[in-house]
């Protein structure tokens, strides 16, 4: 049809061709085939299933789709409407009340404390007596409780202590172990959703690497000083990274050599993932040398899930508020000796350590890194999401 009028057009009336040819462009997708209509919607269908394949690492299985924006059922749609009217306010006032119960007693213990400044870093970690031992029990029971009323009411915890250290004896011979075990300098963890914190809180009270921006926060700010965060700024030069690696590796060291020192809380993935996947990780937390302790988080769901992966923090939190119940699985696995091999080598050591945790829980490893941050972060800035 649209090709009998261009003939018809051109026949006739030569000058107007041009402005005809203008239109018919315009009413194209109207005058298409069947067939051809279906194509781009094929090609679009295709283009979707390359980038899930793309970055797996981050994309959302649970009921909300992706971004947590997906269409809902009708009986989704009323319990999120039920749970927002009677259980989001009374989650959100108990946990207003156990971050400012937290604040004050951190408060309290740093009275007429100075706290220990070492090239930009700044912290109380590393105060004794009373005021550590409250900071730190305390801290740990309001964390579980804050866990407990996001709706975590039961965490499964396991240790593999016996299988899988039978696997590293076989698989990694000539390892030079002390006869006495020791303290591990630092806790590697694959990096879920910013609730991971929570719950190392709750269960070792560790030291975390965290934005700069955040000592500056209110209550918060506090909180992260007493924990004994690592400041890096993420906008800073190379120079100021490789300092900050240097306090890492330092405070790493240091928890292995002494016990009353705090241990460091590592996510070597350098980001969040949907817990289906490890990254490859980042060599940072392998250059000191020491042994470490290989800890694995799951969230498994039934509707909404906590991985704060392609989704945005506020849409997260709500949607997270509005689930009655989640979980959280733990394994520990044995404390990982590192050969004098993996010592000289911290890629060695840590493509060993994430090769480990991966097959202890049957997780995928993915090569491309960089890449998918990189895209993941251009995805959530429109969301506000600030993960990245």
């Amino acid at each position: 049809m649209e090709s009998e009028l261009k003939t018809f057009d051109s026949k006739e009336n030569e000058p107007l061709q041009a402005v005809h040819e203008s239109s018919s462009k315009d009413d194209r997708p109207l005058l298409k085939s069947d067939s051809n209509a279906n194509s781009p919607k094929v090609s679009g269908v295709e283009e979707l299933e390359e980038l899930e394949k793309k970055y797996a690492a981050y994309v959302r299985k649970d009921v909300y789709g992706t971004m947590g924006r997906g269409e809902l059922p009708l009986v989704e749609k009323l319990l999120l409407g039920f749970a927002a009217v009677t259980l989001v306010p009374i989650r959100v006032v108990v946990s207003i009340s156990i971050l400012l119960i937290y604040y004050l007693i951190c408060r309290i213990c740093t009275i007429s404390i100075a706290p220990t400044r070492d090239e930009e870093q700044e912290d109380y970690a590393h105060m004794g007596g009373w005021r550590r031992s409250v900071v730190v029990q305390c801290g740990r029971f309001l964390s579980r409780a804050l866990l407990f009323t996001l709706g975590f009411y039961w965490i499964s915890e396991a240790n593999r202590n016996t299988d899988t250290a039978e696997i590293l004896t076989s698989e990694n011979e000539g390892k030079e172990q002390s006869e006495e075990p020791e303290r591990p300098g630092a806790i590697i963890s694959n990096h879920v959703s910013y609730l991971d914190i929570l719950y190392h809180m709750s269960s070792s009270f560790p030291s975390f690497v965290a934005k700069r921006s955040v000592a500056k926060l209110p209550l918060v700010g506090l909180i992260s000083k007493c924990l004994g965060c690592v400041y890096v700024q993420r906008e800073s030069k190379a120079s100021d990274f490789k300092g900050v690696s240097g306090v890492v590796t330092e405070r790493v060291k240091e928890a292995h050599q002494n016990e009353s020192a705090p241990q460091m809380m590592l996510f070597p993935e350098g980001t969040t993932t949907n817990g289906d996947y490890l990254l490859p990780f980042k060599t940072g937390a392998f250059l000191s040398k020491v042994p470490i302790l290989p800890v694995i988080l799951r969230y498994p769901y039934r509707r909404f899930s906590p991985a704060w992966d392609s989704i945005s923090g506020v849409r997260h939190v709500i949607l997270l508020l509005c689930q009655f119940v989640n979980y959280i699985e733990v394994t520990r696995l044995p404390v990982y000796y590192p050969s004098q091999e993996e010592k000289d080598d911290p890629k060695l050591y840590a493509h060993n350590v994430r090769k480990l945790m991966a097959s202890e829980k049957h997780m995928r490893t993915t090569h491309t890194h960089r890449n998918i941050c990189a895209s993941q972060c251009e995805t959530t800035a429109s969301e506000g999401s600030g993960k990245c």
